[in-house]
């Protein structure tokens, strides 16, 4: 079986679900043209615990975890189908490499899950579960946790890391446009520039070297799925900038394949 991909990929808010603008149709074609995944096996900033946990749910539930958005949001239901025994290798997995790793046998899919992967796979057919996020990661430890699980690539499992390049939600809330934007899309650009060159050092240090990091990521969780994502990727992987435009001002919906399928997939 060739090794899949690995992608980190921007899911904004969940009115993405809703609104696709021009990142969503770019994401159902490449759902459309990677290989078929045996299952996708998501890290989202909404599932964070101590430890890692796998989700290892057979039906897992589609999680409405937000509050005021439009009432057709929360009828919306991602019925995919589970992978507990992709579950169970991913815990052997983890607690190989040294982490504190254990199944869950109840976690649903929550907005960062379904939400992106919806895009990708929209009849739900492909097999989705959820990989926690520890409370205390930091992207060093996001990039160690990604080549953790590196070895389910090669095995049919396509390895996702569900944030947004860029997450102020102060400013979305206050709906800054134009002047926000100059600095969401010098951090974009800089985004860009360290996954294509493979640049592990700044992606993990992005606080100090990347223009406005600290404004474009207050908060790091919605970043620390990017590192992951590179870390789960070969060393030598080809990298396919995917522009997903900018939506409510700041918020960058871009995303990245990592990995030697990404040329012959889009070409």
């Amino acid at each position: 079986m060739n090794r899949l991909p690995s992608l980190f990929v921007s899911h904004g808010a969940p009115t993405f679900a809703i609104e696709p603008a021009q990142a969503g149709p770019l994401l159902t074609r490449l759902g459309q043209q990677l290989p078929r995944p045996r299952a996708v096996l998501v890290l989202s900033p909404h599932w964070v615990t101590r430890g890692v946990r796998v989700a290892a749910t057979a039906h897992p539930e589609t999680i409405h975890d937000f509050g005021g958005f439009p009432a057709e949001l929360y009828r919306i239901q991602y019925p995919a189908p589970g992978a507990p025994e992709v579950a169970r290798r991913a815990v052997a997995l983890l607690q190989a490499a040294g982490w504190p790793a254990a199944e869950d046998p109840q976690r649903g899919l929550d907005h960062g899950a379904w939400v992106p992967v919806r895009h990708l796979f929209p009849d739900a057919s492909v097999p989705v579960l959820q990989v926690s996020m520890p409370h205390d990661l930091d992207p060093a430890g996001a990039v160690r946790l990604g080549r953790a699980l590196a070895p389910l690539a090669a095995e049919g499992v396509l390895i996702l890391g569900s944030g947004s390049i860029t997450h102020n939600l102060y400013e979305f809330r206050q709906q800054v446009e134009a002047p926000g934007a100059a600095y969401a899309q010098a951090f974009v650009d800089w985004a860009r520039g360290a996954v294509t060159r493979h640049d592990e050092a700044a992606l993990v240090d992005y606080l100090r070297v990347a223009p406005h990091g600290q404004r474009a990521h207050p908060t790091p969780d919605h970043y620390l799925p990017l590192p992951f994502a590179f870390g789960a990727a070969q060393a030598d992987a080809p990298v396919r900038v995917i522009d997903g435009g900018m939506t409510y001002g700041t918020l960058a919906m871009d995303a990245y394949v990592f990995g030697e399928a990404t040329e012959a997939a889009l070409a």
